[in-house]
């Protein structure tokens, strides 16, 4: 059984409270747009840390991240990246590597909005955990918390806090 806290969007701001909420997981999953070293720091001595970069990273982030991982947790293989999404397709980038490597479960951020579905038709949970930092469009901040246990993907815990 593995606790994750997924997180992005972050900006070079974490809250915290989103420090708190994730006490108890074991791994960090960052969605991009971490914005600075700082914050990628704190979370990577935080907890066992994995984090693609973002449109707004730069030299210092990308040197530690990539675009896309694919990787497996337990049971369940999963994609990340921060741009995946454009409206309600896949974007050309990561459709190919879904198509190819066939994820339980596929994360994104970028949109700044929360999201939390299973695509039927391509047989995934596709999350994005919308935006934890203070930029943005976002009007609240999220981040989800979850288990993973051999195949499943169960126990989704969602932390919402104001921006102020």
């Amino acid at each position: 059984m593995t606790k994750i806290g997924l997180i992005s969007d972050t900006h070079g701001f974490i809250d915290n409270r989103i420090l708190d909420f994730f006490k108890e997981v074991n791994e960090i999953w960052h969605a991009g747009d971490i914005g600075s070293i700082e914050v990628f720091d704190t979370l990577s001595s935080f907890k066992n840390f994995k984090g693609v970069y973002g449109n707004i990273d730069g030299y210092d982030i990308r040197i530690r991240t990539s675009e896309t991982l694919s990787f497996s947790c337990e049971e369940v293989k999963v994609i990340m990246t921060h741009i995946g999404k454009q409206y309600v397709k896949y974007t050309k980038k990561l459709l190919p590597i879904i198509i190819k490597e066939k994820p339980q479960l596929v994360i994104c951020g970028h949109s700044h909005i929360l999201q939390i579905k299973y695509d039927k038709a391509m047989r995934f949970l596709f999350i994005n955990p919308g935006a934890a930092g203070n930029y943005g469009i976002h009007k609240v901040k999220t981040v989800c918390r979850f288990i993973i246990d051999g195949k499943q993907i169960k126990d989704m815990e969602i932390l919402e806090l104001s921006r102020k």
